[in-house]
């Protein structure tokens, strides 16, 4: 593999049986995957995303009222100008970090899970799952429960766990479908009816109440012991998880459309909406529409349904259910990655889906605000240092062969390094924003990533950091490793090279990626067949 050499001597190895290889996709395969998404697998060629099908799928993500009321709580604090600077500089740091990572994504068409295994080793990737889930679960608690505030606040008349209920019952189907066979088309449908309700609150807040003047310079109410642009900034920088969100949906990018999506799908163009348009609209609504009590989302629904009505009402609804169909989706993948590593259970993602609204409503039950900001608190700082080392890691360490990093549950390490570098910068993260005060949380993210940086630097080139090195690799097999289908030995189905190994445990049989991860005889030959190959070293 490339970036790595080989010392020492391996005995003669027995010839593995031929390949089945095919050219064309696996017709079960290509009928689950309309559902299915390729959750476990690597996203073949086949089945990547058309420019305009994938930046409809993704721009769910613009319509959240997060969005608005994130930047009206900041302005509050700090500003409007203060504010304003932090979200320019979070512009420029999402856009560069997203275009190395959506790049990639497009490039190798792996998950956040499948990356980790690389930076962390088998055991110790499916912590970023983990993390990805419950925080995609817990932003669809949070966004959902708004839409029910808001139809209780029009409506009234049920209980308010009822409108919980309605709420998660509608949302579950909307995710059975794939981005690109359902998400896209449907978040594309919703996107112009957005844009017209947002249009007409800013035109009704304008006409109902008198803009305040100066709403622009107004100064900050909190007083807080670092400059104001540096708590907004560190503010978004606590939004990290939006890195891990583009990477699992920028897989589904074709590589020749990089380019666009690093500017307009994943990039500038949609990071300028989100933090600076939308942050201003959220700024400009709160300043002029009274409020009930302090800036929240709460307390901007209830302005927006008094103020507008029913129409109030449509515009959450559509703001939110576009964005909680990324959300449930990312949980429900996510979660089916995990059941399937650590308890080899493998089932359909409909049923995590279902999983996914179940556990969304035990948690609307629950008093979650109190718990849930600092549980939010905790995992972004755990997720910039994810971000941390996996930009390190693409920008430095390049590929393990076939242009490929080595993500295959046989061939990479049960954990590496680079897992204590990542639990050490979370630790540290974590500690500043429980023990740090406001200072703490607006240095955590950057102390943390700085660490995870750093740390990763050290020992990205150390040998436990490297994949293991064992004989016959099918991807050598193959003319071309994104072309090839190769039928595992194990499920009968056939997947691209690029994720199928020799099972050791087999007879050196083909086994693809998912069930390699969750067959404990073939982790337990392939070390010991690695145990037998030579030490990889850096060169």
């Amino acid at each position: 593999m490339a970036g790595t050499t080989s010392t020492g001597h391996r005995g003669p190895a027995p010839t593995p049986p031929a390949l089945v290889v095919s050219h064309t996709d696996d017709p079960e395969v290509a009928l689950k995957a309309a559902s299915e998404d390729y959750s476990n697998h690597v996203v073949p060629l086949t089945w990547r995303s058309g420019r305009f099908s994938l930046t409809m799928a993704w721009w769910a993500m613009a319509s959240a009222m997060f969005w608005l009321v994130a930047a009206a709580t900041v302005a509050v604090a700090v500003g409007t100008r203060a504010a304003l600077a932090g979200m320019v500089l979070a512009v420029i740091t999402h856009s560069a970090i997203t275009s190395v990572l959506s790049t990639y994504a497009a490039r190798t068409g792996l998950t956040v899970a499948l990356l980790s295994r690389r930076l962390f080793g088998l055991h110790g990737a499916i912590i970023a799952p983990v993390v990805f889930g419950a925080t995609a679960v817990y932003y669809s608690v949070f966004e959902g429960s708004v839409i029910a505030i808001a139809l209780h606040r029009h409506f009234g008349g049920l209980d308010i766990k009822i409108y919980y209920l309605i709420v998660v019952l509608y949302s579950v189907p909307m995710v059975f479908g794939g981005v690109r066979t359902w998400l896209d088309r449907f978040n594309g449908f919703l996107l112009p009816f957005y844009l017209a309700g947002l249009s007409a609150a800013i035109v009704w807040a304008t006409v109902e109440h008198d803009a305040p003047a100066g709403w622009l310079s107004a100064a900050g109410a909190v007083d807080l012991p670092v400059p104001g642009w540096m708590f907004a900034y560190a503010t978004y920088l606590g939004m990290w998880i939006m890195m891990m969100y583009t990477f699992d949906f920028a897989r589904f990018g074709r590589p020749q459309d990089v380019k666009f999506h690093r500017t307009v799908t994943f990039g500038p163009v949609f990071y300028t909406f989100i933090f600076l348009i939308s942050g201003l609209i959220g700024i400009f609504l709160t300043k002029t529409v009274p409020t009930e009590g302090p800036v929240s989302e709460v307390s901007v629904v209830y302005a927006l349904v008094d103020l507008m009505g029913i129409t109030g009402v449509i515009l959450i609804w559509v703001s939110q259910t576009r964005i909680n169909t990324a959300n449930f989706y990312l949980a429900s993948t996510n979660l089916g990655m995990i059941m399937t590593q650590v308890l080899r259970v493998r089932l359909p993602r409909t049923v995590w889906s279902v999983v996914t609204g179940v556990l969304v409503y035990l948690l609307m039950l629950t008093d979650v605000l109190s718990y849930l900001l600092t549980a939010l608190a905790w995992q972004s700082v755990v997720i910039v240092a994810w971000v941390g080392i996996a930009v390190v890691h693409i920008i430095t360490m390049g590929d393990d062969g076939h242009g490929l990093p080595e993500f295959r549950p046989g061939r990479v390490r049960r954990v590496t390094p680079g897992l204590a570098v990542w639990l050490l910068a979370a630790t540290v993260g974590i500690l500043l924003v429980e023990t740090g005060g406001a200072a703490g949380t607006s240095w955590a993210p950057i102390v943390t990533l700085a660490i995870s940086v750093m740390g990763y630097l050290a020992v990205q080139r150390l040998p436990a950091q490297m994949p293991l090195d064992r004989p016959h690799d099918p991807r050598a097999e193959v003319e071309d490793v994104w072309d090839a289908r190769v039928r595992c030995g194990n499920c009968g189905h056939s997947y691209i090279a690029v994720e199928i190994d020799r099972d050791p445990s087999a007879g050196h049989a083909a086994i693809c990626a998912p069930c390699a991860g969750s067959t404990p005889a073939f982790h337990a030959a392939a070390r010991a067949e690695a145990r037998s190959a030579p030490i990889r070293t850096p060169e």
